[in-house]
């Protein structure tokens, strides 16, 4: 199956194609521009050079969260657009699971995507790699360093730490005087790579059934509740 990933949920945009499994292209790019201005465009340049058209693609893949809130959305409403011009499926990922992918061949330890969500929280799942395949220890969540700290404690395996909050969480964890492992920094943020591979085992569904997974509510919606609780219009 050939897949185009799109990814979105942080500060860089990434767009890739695989093939059976296998990385055929990957434009990777952070140049800080909007990713409503950069994301589409990369698509069409990655497709471009490959000398391939939508229809030549059998999916878009994209990392449908936890991550940056308009992010997510460009990706998703992007994925949409593409797969329902072209009549192809779409599969919507985990973010996490997609970075957990990266580390898919270190079998020793407990892979931990770690996304800074700020408000003292990163987002997180926790997973495992054998003979190839994940094998998924929780949901993903936002949690605080100090759980997955306290989590790392009771486990007898080390934690590698992948994602955007790698570094920060490498701190705290060194602080508390629990071993840490950090992924490499070539593998360590967030790709359309991952999203591919995370595909491989995903869902295909229908354009308009892709939905962002956001696991919180924005600061907006919190502003607005709050307002509502105390009966200010």
């Amino acid at each position: 199956m050939r897949i185009l990933g799109l990814e979105s949920s942080a500060k860089a945009a990434s767009v890739a194609v695989s093939e059976d499994g296998k990385l055929i292209s990957h434009y990777y790019q952070a140049s800080g521009l909007t990713h409503s201005r950069t994301l589409l465009a990369m698509a069409e340049d990655l497709l471009k050079n490959l000398d391939l058209k939508m229809g030549d693609i059998d999916a878009v893949a994209v990392a449908i969260g936890p991550g940056s809130f308009t992010g997510i959305r460009i990706g998703v409403a992007a994925a949409k657009g593409l797969s329902w011009g072209a009549g192809k499926s779409a599969c919507g990922v985990s973010t996490l699971e997609a970075m957990a992918n990266h580390l898919i061949d270190r079998e020793d330890v407990v892979i931990c995507p770690v996304m800074d969500a700020r408000r003292g929280q990163v987002y997180n799942a926790r997973f495992t790699a054998k003979d190839g395949e994940l094998t998924r220890l929780c949901p993903d969540r936002a949690v605080s360093a100090d759980v997955l700290i306290d989590e790392a404690k009771a486990d007898d395996r080390i934690y590698m730490l992948v994602g955007d909050g790698a570094e920060l969480c490498f701190t705290k964890f060194n602080d508390a005087g629990v071993p840490v492992k950090i992924a490499p920094e070539h593998i360590r943020l967030q790709s359309a790579w991952g999203v591919c591979k995370a595909a491989e085992h995903g869902t295909l569904t229908e354009p308009d059934k892709l939905i962002p997974n956001y696991l919180r509510l924005s600061q907006a919606e919190r502003e607005r509740l709050e307002r509502e609780k105390n009966g200010i219009h």
